[in-house]
């Protein structure tokens, strides 16, 4: 089986969801439970995209919730695959929140998801390398090693000492 190399473009994903009466906590804002929810399902379609594959959820990165999202507002999320490994791939997502009749569109969140693509018989397969051309992407894609190394320490899979691109971040030799 061929593995293209695909554009960051190939896998862009964006979903949008209206939030309602039943999305949201006493405050009437967006539970973050939900929100998390949403996200899950647009960065899996954008690794389904990229894969070409069916894909589960390896890791979340750090969310932090920065605005918090109204009722009656539209949220909209966009995600796109930063990196493939061999196996797995790193797709970052951003939230927006948009009053619509306040003509005010905020974003309210960010994260990287990392992704898992399997075959029928639910087994890790390869996945198609990527293919950066704006700087922006290339900044994510060469990120993205770091990132990895640490979701792996943070998971006990690998050891700090072993972590060669986080060390060159911090080697002053």
């Amino acid at each position: 089986m061929t593995h293209k190399i695909k554009k960051p473009t190939d896998s862009h994903t964006v979903m949008n969801e209206l939030v309602l009466p039943n999305d949201t906590n006493t405050l009437n804002n967006l539970m973050g439970g939900r929100l998390l929810h949403w996200m899950d399902i647009c960065a899996a379609i954008a690794g389904q995209k990229h894969s070409n594959q069916i894909v589960v959820t390896a890791s979340v990165d750090s969310v932090s919730f920065k605005e918090a999202i109204r009722l009656g507002d539209v949220v909209t999320l966009k995600a796109y695959v930063t990196r493939a490994f061999k196996t797995s791939m790193e797709v970052f997502i951003e939230v927006y929140a948009q009053n619509i009749p306040n003509n005010e569109k905020i974003k309210c969140n960010e994260a990287y998801y990392t992704f898992v693509a399997l075959d029928s018989r639910h087994r890790p397969v390869p996945v198609p390398q990527i293919e950066t051309t704006t700087k922006e992407e290339k900044e994510k894609f060469e990120g993205a090693v770091r990132r990895r190394q640490v979701r792996l320490i943070m998971a006990g899979k690998m050891k700090p000492s072993e972590a060669a691109e986080l060390k060159m971040l911090f080697d002053t030799k």
